[in-house]
């Protein structure tokens, strides 16, 4: 299964956390089905570990403005967002 990482840097951790639990309608139908990992630090930093079953999917959902809202409403600096979807593997 596919992961994906998302960071970004928000106006205050606690506000975007009670916010982005929220969101679980939107992230079913951006193809999210499995638990959400997430930490946020002292420096409002947050980072996000995800596994879309469908990442063109997620993808498109993540572009969309209904996203672009719930972000901007959790105080996401959209400007600061970063997504890496992990595509390669150290097998030990």
């Amino acid at each position: 299964m596919t992961k994906v990482i998302i960071t970004a840097d928000v106006e205050d951790s606690a506000k975007w956390e009670a916010g982005f639990r929220t969101h679980t309608e939107m992230f079913r139908g951006m193809s999210l089905s499995k638990a959400i990992q997430f930490s946020a630090n002292d420096k409002n930093e947050v980072a996000i570990c995800l596994e879309p079953d469908d990442l063109g999917l997620y993808l498109k959902g993540l572009e969309s403005q209904e996203t672009a809202d719930a972000m901007a409403h959790d105080g996401v600096k959209r400007e600061t967002v970063k997504v890496f979807v992990l595509d390669k593997e150290l097998v030990l």
